[in-house]
């Protein structure tokens, strides 16, 4: 059963990291920017967090569901990291990858992207009540921290394959790293967009 609970973890956050997000996408520009080895690098440091990340929020799922304008709050966080983010790629578009690169800088990245990962909490208020409900995570902090292992592997085994899909692509459309970098921005402002139009929708019908 236990192994069952680590599998749960691991097939559910796999599942929480297919889309498109903050965390994938900039994932994808170090790969293509910096290599493989910052993107490993990036991607252990990320998932290690994930593990505490899962741990938190899955005991927090519950009373986080329940709290009024949680999802508006974590919607205008979003607003301003993917502008953030899409910001600084833009400005950056241009400038050719550096010879060599810090590995504490990648480790850092990844620890920082872990823990202001907004996504994720929304993810966890939905997931991580249903499973609870459902009685699908023994109860006790062992199983927990079982599921929350099974959840950071979930996210290394999704995020290698983003980094060597990304790269593969790269090498086989021989496209340029402006051209990914400009793409990326605007997928960037694209989310920063969705998150303002959800929040006015929601407005109009209240």
């Amino acid at each position: 059963m236990i192994f069952l609970t680590f599998v749960l973890g691991l097939v559910v956050n796999f599942i929480g990291y297919i889309p498109p997000g903050n965390i994938n996408l900039t994932l994808t520009q170090i790969t293509i920017n910096r290599g493989m080895r910052q993107a490993l690098r990036f991607i252990t440091a990320f998932s290690c967090t994930e593990f505490f990340f899962t741990f938190f929020f899955m005991q927090a799922a519950k009373w986080l569901s329940v709290q009024p304008h949680v999802e508006t709050i974590i919607d205008w966080v979003m607003v301003v990291l993917f502008s953030t983010l899409g910001t600084i790629t833009w400005l950056n578009r241009k400038k050719p990858p550096k010879p060599k690169y810090s590995d504490r800088e990648s480790i850092r990245y990844g620890i920082v992207l872990g823990i202001i990962n907004p996504m994720q909490i929304l993810f966890w208020m939905v997931a991580g009540t249903y499973l609870l409900a459902h009685q699908w995570i023994l109860p006790g902090l062992f199983a927990l921290g079982v599921f929350s292992l099974g959840s950071a592997a979930g996210a290394f085994l999704c995020l290698f394959i983003y980094a060597k899909s990304a790269r593969y692509i790269q090498n086989k459309f021989e496209l340029s790293t402006q051209f990914i970098n400009t793409g990326i921005a605007m997928l960037f402002f694209g989310f920063a967009l969705y998150h303002i139009g959800k929040e006015i929708y929601i407005l109009g019908w209240r």
